[in-house]
């Protein structure tokens, strides 16, 4: 959430830098700075108010002390009047801090100076491509028919106990779906994240604090009865680990990391482009979070985009890293970077990452401090990344190493899964 402070006094910086996600957010953002001038006059009135009663409150003491009980009578009665009116007062602060609230949840994070203007993902920067792109025998398939052969994901069986997007993993598709996690994790932890196992439901306080809530609304899966969201992304649980949470300057940077599944309604996904593991409502995933001091946070950007190229070098998969438009970013961030793997298959890119800053975007929900060196509280900066997303990084595994005699296990995975080839 942006910082109304901010908004207030630079009205015109905000608009230009929402214009670079193709948003209009001119009567958005003068709402919310008449909701924030009335909030803080009412505010200012309560105030004066508070102090004039706390006088009397005083007055009334030294009256009752003195015997002048008719006199402090009067003043009791001028406290209670000033007592309804700070009420009444009350009450409108807190119906106008809601309308304010409301409004800031509409805007979206401001993208970085670095972010470029466009509109959609043909607008996005290529920043790097690296690996080679294999050539396949002649008959290579998609992985959707490769799984169907080897008889390792069954869609169809998914969509008996389920519903289409809920594969079934089986045999060594189940194992490499497991090495593929493990290895991911190792790899974070070896990297210096802590490694956290965290609920797969939460609360909307949650979900509200990373973002999700109210831009994704329609995308999660809501339990009504329990007022429950099932994560559509690690990021969430893991992040709100620290919601509510002021920081020692020296305890930064923190760095987390978690395997869960993610649950996506993906409504309106329709076509080819979407078949088999392309795109999923139920898929597993592993994340990465770091909280930074603010100085800091776009070289641990940086530097996390250097994390998920090293496994992507080590899984000898041909990709391409992307810094988004920012029509094409999420609601969130500040900048993101999106890594895409090469299907050599079904002759495309599929994307398999995005590592992000969110700058104080997501601090600023959460209530995520840090004490500076002069003591004084300031929000932080969070970041997340996918390291990785499974479905693609697996559909590229089967279709680039697929071979005549059967599917390739990459080198690096072979000692997680036991095996050298599905066959």
């Amino acid at each position: 959430m942006l910082q109304i402070a901010f908004i207030r006094e630079n009205q015109e910086k905000v608009l230009r830098a929402l214009a670079k996600r193709n948003m209009d957010a001119k009567s958005i953002v003068e709402l919310a700075v008449q909701l924030d001038e009335k909030r803080r006059t009412t505010q200012a009135e309560m105030d004066g108010i508070l102090s004039e009663s706390n006088k009397l409150s005083k007055d009334i003491g030294e009256l009752m002390k003195s015997g002048e009980k008719s006199k402090a009578e009067i003043l009791k009665q001028k406290n209670v009047l000033l007592k309804e009116k700070s009420k009444d007062l009350s009450e409108k602060l807190d119906v106008f801090t809601n309308e304010l609230t409301e409004q800031l949840y509409l805007l979206p994070n401001l993208p970085a100076d670095l972010v470029l203007e466009g509109k959609t993902p043909e607008d996005n920067l290529t920043t790097l491509q690296e690996g080679e792109i294999p050539v396949l025998h002649e008959g290579a398939l998609p992985h959707w028919e490769l799984v169907k052969k080897y008889d390792i994901i069954d869609f169809e069986l998914g969509n008996k106990i389920t519903g289409a997007g809920f594969p079934v993993y089986k045999g060594k598709g189940a194992k490499l779906q497991r090495a593929l996690i493990t290895y991911f994790l190792d790899k974070n932890t070896d990297a210096g994240y802590q490694e956290y196992q965290v609920p797969h439901l939460v609360n909307e306080a949650s979900a509200y604090g990373t973002g999700q809530l109210p831009d994704k609304e329609g995308q999660m899966y809501h339990d009504k009865t329990d007022d429950l969201y099932l994560i559509p992304t690690a990021e969430v649980p893991v992040t709100n680990l620290f919601r509510d949470v002021i920081l020692n300057e020296n305890e930064m940077p923190v760095l987390a990391t978690a395997y869960t599944p993610c649950f996506r309604r993906e409504a309106g996904s329709y076509g080819a482009h979407v078949r088999g593991l392309n795109r999923l409502h139920q898929f597993d995933k592993v994340e990465i979070v770091r909280v930074e001091h603010p100085d800091k946070s776009y070289e641990a950007l940086e530097g996390m985009v250097e994390h998920v190229r090293d496994i992507l070098n080590e899984l000898k998969l041909p990709y391409r890293i992307l810094r988004l438009c920012g029509g094409d970013m999420g609601f969130a961030s500040a900048m993101t970077y999106d890594f895409e793997v090469f299907s050599t298959a079904q002759d495309r890119w599929l994307e398999i990452s995005s590592v992000s800053n969110f700058e104080t975007f997501q601090a600023n929900r959460l209530k995520l401090r840090f004490k500076d060196k002069d003591g004084k509280n300031q929000l932080a900066h969070t970041l997340n990344g996918s390291s990785l997303a499974l479905p693609r990084v697996l559909a590229g595994i089967l279709e680039n190493y697929q071979t005549p005699e059967g599917i390739v296990i990459p080198e690096v995975l072979r000692k997680y899964t036991g095996f050298d080839i599905i066959n």
